[in-house]
């Protein structure tokens, strides 16, 4: 709820920041490692290549930056800590690009959508099972104390939210779902309360070397997740 923490600041903070403060210190106590997930919103978008790692934190509003002191206070209460920073995540649940594209698709013949934001859009899924291969390389013993630290972890590949939506549109159509023109539009045309990075594209490298784990392409994601929607939705075929 990247808009909602503009007017909810303290909440956001509360959910973003203490809470995973707490549950970091719990896990020092008990000697636990923690992986905690954070965003590609903490960079602000003006680099033109992808993000590393190493590159400079600049979030443009308070989800980023309660997000980025998420990870700062995890970081500082774990010394056991692995952030992976992901990145436009979407699946079958909760409200996401994806769900709300279908949505529209079924109502509307045309959809606007913003070109010129990129991004990885990353599948819940692929991101768990990433999550999953880290946690199994962590708790090797054999494992030395540089590989903490932090990650970035989203699919493979980047693409604007416009293209991302004519994805989905595109797998949509071949399972028979209504599809919708998507027009191109500016930032400028579509304000929204919270600044949105132009840029956050993240650099997987240091994940892929480290642990040896890599993401799906996006395109990949995006099939799957459309497939189990309107499987679960019974979209009608076209007429």
């Amino acid at each position: 709820a990247v808009d909602r923490a503009e007017k909810e600041a303290e909440l956001a903070f509360a959910v973003n920041a203490r809470g995973p403060e707490y549950l970091a210190k719990i896990c020092d106590q008990l000697g636990i490692p923690i992986v905690h997930v954070s965003t590609d919103y903490v960079f602000d978008g003006t680099k033109t290549a992808p993000y590393s790692e190493q590159d400079p934190v600049s979030p443009l509003g308070v989800y980023g930056s309660s997000k980025l002191e998420g990870e700062r206070l995890v970081a500082s209460a774990c010394a056991r800590h692995i952030i992976l920073r992901t990145a436009w995540v979407y699946s079958p649940f909760g409200s996401n690009f994806v769900k709300t594209m279908l949505r529209l698709g079924k109502t509307r013949n045309e959809a606007s959508v913003v070109a010129d934001q990129f991004g990885c859009p990353t599948y819940a899924a692929h991101l768990a099972q990433a999550i999953f291969a880290t946690i199994a390389q962590i708790m090797d013993c054999d494992m030395d104390d540089s590989i903490w630290g932090i990650y970035h972890a989203s699919a493979s590949g980047q693409t604007s939210w416009y293209e991302f939506a004519c994805e989905i549109f595109r797998q949509s159509n071949m399972h028979g779902a209504r599809p919708a023109t998507v027009r191109p539009i500016a930032t400028s045309e579509y304000p929204t309360p919270a600044r949105r990075p132009a840029n956050s594209v993240l650099d997987g490298t240091k994940l892929e070397n480290i642990f040896n784990v890599t993401l799906p392409h996006w395109r990949q994601g995006t099939r799957e997740c459309v497939k189990i929607l309107l499987e679960r939705q019974s979209v009608s075929p076209i007429k």
